[in-house]
């Protein structure tokens, strides 16, 4: 029995001496010349607009786990699409109360108006927040501290 598991600890060994080889060669060989141009922000050759901590819409999530839901259900048809004809009515009974569930739990979430696409108010970046074009992108701007009025000191008595 241990001859068997050996084998798959050599298997994950490999893996493991692989990954890191290729980690530490990668590390010996990449030119080490950063400067503050190649560490700027980078999106898919745009200069950024405004700030990078967005505010999504919870649409996004709801849906993907909707879809997901549904999706991880519908693969349970395929292996049942397969054979039924040798389950006999009892299978195919308790497919029809399997899709019935589904039915019901996919009505509720229409019902509840988890499918309707609400359009999020979109963002219109201020021109403080726009970088200029003629200049690299180095860094962003420092963004400036709020003054806070300095309270009067308290004296003891």
């Amino acid at each position: 029995m241990l001859n068997e598991f050996s084998h798959v600890f050599a298997f994950f060994l490999l893996a493991i001496v692989f990954v890191a080889g290729g980690l530490v060669t990668n590390y010996f060989i990449r030119p080490r010349k950063p400067n503050e141009l190649k560490l700027s922000i980078y999106e898919c050759g745009e200069d950024p607009i405004g700030s990078g901590w967005l505010k999504f819409n919870i649409r996004f999530y709801v849906v993907a786990l909707i879809f997901i839901l549904f999706d991880v259900e519908i693969v349970f048809l395929f292996p049942w699409a397969v054979v039924y004809k040798q389950m006999g009515v009892l299978a195919f009974s308790e497919m029809l109360v399997f899709l019935a569930i589904l039915i019901v739990g996919f009505a509720y979430v229409w019902v509840k108006g988890d499918l309707d696409w609400v359009r999020p108010k979109p963002y219109v970046a201020e021109m403080n927040d726009l970088i200029s074009r003629d200049k690299p992108r180095i860094a962003p701007r420092p963004v400036p501290a709020m003054t806070m009025p300095v309270p009067e000191e308290v004296g003891v008595n």
